[in-house]
């Protein structure tokens, strides 16, 4: 029996969701992007989960967009309606928006929308073997997931164009040092690693966490008085949360709180 695409599991707060199609190197067809929609949004909604951590199974994180699905769509006349992109935007828009911390663990090649959904998350941590390509001007194509937006403001215009203009191919240490991961770790702890980052994110004020996350993605559009307003009104919030007043009785008591996320 085939797996579904993508596997998933809860264990101590963290959600490790995995791409699960190894033989097309994780490419992201229709139904595998409604599949990861509908868990995010059940990954948002369901209190003990604390941490969203994405990878994928076997050589390759993600290829990007299937182009065996966008073939056959094309062969139908239906390339511009099949409804790929409105999918992957939407997912794109999602997993940004999420109130919890995300992490991408980016095992070997990260390709289009593959790189596209790994810039979504908040922290990305590759392995050794890991690989990045932007892979749309390759194809006399242009960014259509994300990367237009995301790349510039993580790595800066200059650099965002070369990757893109040139489809260059970028290893984790080229990544590393313009700032497109966070951290690079031998293949084989890779996990592991992930595993250590996410249950320290997990055992944080997640609430708190959720407010500094809207704030900075709502703050490029701010003056920096509406900012302040915006971080005010973010700190009463959490200042009036569960979290706050656990964080107060464990500096009374001399010991390390437990935060509850909320």
């Amino acid at each position: 029996m085939t797996q579904p695409s993508p596997l998933s599991r809860v264990q101590d707060g963290i959600a490790w969701i995995t791409l699960n199609r190894p033989e097309q190197r994780n490419a992201l067809d229709v139904p595998t992007l409604k599949n990861l929609l509908a868990l995010l949004d059940a990954y948002e909604a369901d209190e003990a989960v604390r941490v969203i951590v994405l990878s994928g199974e076997g050589r390759s994180f993600c290829a990007g967009a299937d182009l065996a699905e966008w073939a056959e769509a094309e062969a139908r006349g239906e390339l511009e309606t099949y409804g790929w992109t409105e999918t992957a935007h939407a997912l794109m828009r999602r997993l940004h928006g999420l109130d919890k911390p995300t992490i991408a663990a980016v095992n070997g090649t990260a390709v289009g929308a593959g790189m596209d959904l790994t810039l979504c998350c908040d922290f990305r941590i590759a392995g050794a073997s890991a690989r990045f390509k932007a892979g749309y001007t390759g194809m006399a194509y242009c960014p259509d997931a994300g990367a237009s937006w995301h790349l510039p403001r993580l790595i800066g215009s200059e650099a965002a164009k070369r990757l893109l203009f040139l489809d260059e191919l970028w290893n984790a240490e080229r990544a590393l040092n313009a700032g497109l991961v966070g951290e690079v770790v031998a293949d084989d702890q890779l996990q592991a690693q992930v595993g250590e980052f996410a249950a320290r994110l997990a055992a944080g004020p997640t609430f708190a966490f959720a407010q500094t996350k809207r704030l900075m993605r709502d703050g490029a559009a701010r003056t920096l008085a509406q900012q302040l307003e915006a971080e005010q009104a973010a700190g009463l919030l959490c200042g009036r949360s569960e979290d706050a007043a656990e964080a107060l009785r464990a500096v009374a008591e001399k010991r390390s709180p437990q935060f509850k996320g909320r």
